[in-house]
């Protein structure tokens, strides 16, 4: 392992990092919990795995809680298993509000596939963050890339227009609905819609299928059709009915169109279809090139995301040694001081070591 982040892992953090390059589950396993729980030393960890990612195709299924998302992962990470491919799973479930843990952890999520070890499941809380993903929940997807699976699955806690986040992690994203879900449907218009690359109608032998699909697929339209005024985003490409349906010609100078298609997860029926829709559109992000801007954007929201967190952790800590938010808080009701003036004082020594740092580095850069 080179680089600095592999340098600064202890050494028994190295070893276990080799351990989970050399496909041991166990230390796969190890790895992920010191993520989810952030423990000391996380982060050179998944540093140092970064640079062995990009192998996996990264699939999000969100939707609302009775959509059925656990049913049809079970059958996904089956049919994926079927054709030759290794699976993980990252399912992101509720923060229990006094520990902070996954208050649905351990129910049993994944039948079909019990015994399997090349389907690893793991279930993790989303500790409050918008869209039921936490930065943990990434770096866990990043680690089971490194591992070698061929496909990771995140399935998110259905938590309405926040499920936005997804998209920040997942090349794929499927949005569930279930039949007659009127109040579902307004919500997909409302926001859910403009992350969606697939658009699945899940427990679809139950009475108001059609109709379901016929509002789903008339929303794409607009979302699609020039004189809707709708910004349709990276999206576009007609998806074929099965991938060796699509010619490469039909793959350049064309656009991602959001598919809309029918499953019933109980019985599999459409699992079928609805993964040869995903590696349609994962082949169009390749061969588009799409999938190198895609990163880049995830990339630059993970690094807005890790430094707004560090630098939240160090102006927390100044505002402790002021006294703590509550005192300060008291300060301005008394009007002794006012928010802004709270803030400059906070963020000030905090500038004057980036000054610091500028200075240094301009002082090394200048020529003798």
């Amino acid at each position: 392992m080179d680089g600095s982040a592999a340098q600064r892992l202890t050494d028994a953090d190295a070893e276990l990092v080799e351990a989970v390059l050399d496909g041991s589950h166990r230390a796969l396993a190890r790895v992920i919990t010191r993520i989810e729980n952030r423990s000391p030393g996380h982060r050179e960890i998944v540093s140092t795995l970064h640079e062995h990612t990009g192998g996996a195709d990264v699939i999000g299924i969100t939707g609302s809680p009775g959509a059925g998302k656990s049913t049809l992962v079970d059958k996904l990470a089956a049919a994926y298993r079927d054709r030759g491919d290794t699976v993980g799973v990252v399912a992101v479930d509720p923060s229990s509000p006094y520990t902070g843990g996954a208050v649905l952890g351990d129910r049993i999520r994944m039948g079909s596939n019990v015994g399997d070890m090349d389907v690893f499941f793991r279930s993790m809380s989303a500790r409050g963050q918008l869209g039921g993903l936490s930065m943990a929940t990434a770096d866990a997807v990043k680690a089971l890339d490194a591992f070698g699976k061929d496909v990771v699955i995140i399935e998110t806690v259905g938590a309405g227009q926040n499920e936005i986040d997804v998209v920040r992690t997942a090349d794929t994203v499927a949005v569930l609905v279930q039949p007659g879900s009127g109040d579902d449907i307004q919500t997909l218009k409302a926001g859910i819609l403009e992350i969606g690359d697939v658009f699945v109608v899940n427990k679809a032998d139950m009475d108001g299928a059609e109709r379901t699909l016929a509002e789903l697929e008339e929303m794409v339209h607009r979302r699609e059709s020039p004189t809707a005024g709708v910004d349709t985003g990276h999206h576009g490409f007609d998806a074929p009915d099965h991938p060796d349906d699509q010619s490469e010609e039909d793959d350049s100078g064309t656009e991602w169109t959001p598919d809309v298609t029918r499953t019933v997860a109980s019985t599999g029926e459409g699992v079928e279809d609805l993964i040869a829709t995903f590696d349609a559109h994962a082949r169009y992000l390749r061969d588009s090139g799409e999938i190198e801007e895609t990163k880049r954007l995830r990339y630059a929201e993970e690094i807005r995301t890790l430094v707004r967190a560090d630098v939240g952790s160090l102006a927390s800590a100044e505002i402790d040694r002021h006294g703590g938010v509550d005192a300060l808080a008291e300060a301005v009701r008394r009007r002794e001081t006012d928010p802004y003036t709270v803030a400059a004082d906070v963020v000030a020594p905090i500038e004057a070591c980036v000054d610091r740092a500028e200075q240094d580095a301009d002082g090394e850069s200048s020529p003798d």
